[in-house]
């Protein structure tokens, strides 16, 4: 008992393990986190449906959104964004791992008459010879992503879009992961039943890694034919250290806005949004 209480509460080297597909490929898991999509009164996997619709109007105007222009969002999700950009016109691309969520999207898209181009993989895998105008990847998946993946995904973006085209992300700020703490939960059915529709118990051990701005949510949950564990990685930035990673995958400029409504940058705020041209 003594070593596996070590194991629980260990502490990884960043970005040690990568365990996204446990969350999101999951029957269990994949559905609980589809609720919290189609939630539109609650923060969790995807914003408020209003903060959805200001965001979609602001990207419309900011980027001149028409009939064929050219969008592909990475970590789609049940399809929030893409399909209000659908009916805006645009030829819409959807990327997302979460079979559940895919389907739930290309169900919504088959019952509103809109034409979009799901794929259900891994966008870190994902390849195409089409050119964009624009590239989304919206709530912070960015973050979740070692430095290696973000190098490579930055790349893969500035070779999708069309020279003049825009990719617009959001992460999380230094102010957000000086909030943080270092802690350290037991709790019977943690979460109240997210992780398993049978009798669990889970462990959340947060830990902290200063010197990259890194904190790391370690789900372990016990149940009785298996024990098994998530790594929920949340890199923070400041506004020069995502520029300095856009610059090195080839984007020329870069703006930093509040958030992907295009409110003012905040200082203060835990979040805040970066567009890069290529």
């Amino acid at each position: 008992m003594f070593q596996k209480l070590e194991s629980i509460n260990q502490r990884p080297e960043p970005f040690q393990y990568y365990t996204a597909s446990d969350l999101w490929t999951d029957e269990h898991t994949s559905q609980q986190m589809l609720t919290y999509h189609l939630n539109e009164a609650i923060d969790v996997s995807s914003r408020k449906g209003e903060f959805i619709d200001r965001s979609v109007d602001w990207i419309a105007d900011k980027f001149d959104i028409r009939e064929n222009t050219k969008i592909a969002d990475f970590g789609c999700g049940p399809g929030l964004y893409t399909t209000r950009l659908a009916k805006r016109g645009a030829m819409v691309t959807g990327i997302d791992f979460s079979e559940r969520s895919i389907t739930h999207a290309r169900e919504v898209a088959e019952r509103e008459n809109l034409e979009i181009h799901y794929v259900n993989q891994n966008y870190l895998e994902f390849e195409t010879n089409d050119q964009f105008d624009l590239i989304i990847m919206i709530m912070c998946d960015f973050c979740a992503l070692s430095p290696k993946q973000r190098q490579s995904l930055l790349t893969k973006f500035h070779t999708l879009l069309r020279t003049g085209g825009s990719l617009l992300l959001d992460v999380y700020s230094l102010k957000a992961f000086n909030q943080r703490e270092e802690t350290s939960l037991y709790e019977a059915n943690l979460l109240k039943g997210f992780w398993s529709q049978d009798k669990y118990y889970g462990f959340l051990n947060t830990f902290k890694y200063n010197d990259e701005n890194l904190v790391l949510d370690k789900y372990t949950i016990i149940e009785e034919t298996r024990t098994w564990t998530v790594y929920n990685w949340l890199q923070h930035f400041s506004p020069d250290s995502l520029k300095d990673e856009f610059e090195k995958a080839g984007f020329k400029k870069s703006k930093i806005y509040g958030d992907v409504a295009g409110e003012p940058f905040d200082k203060t705020s835990s979040e805040f949004a970066i567009i890069g041209t290529k």
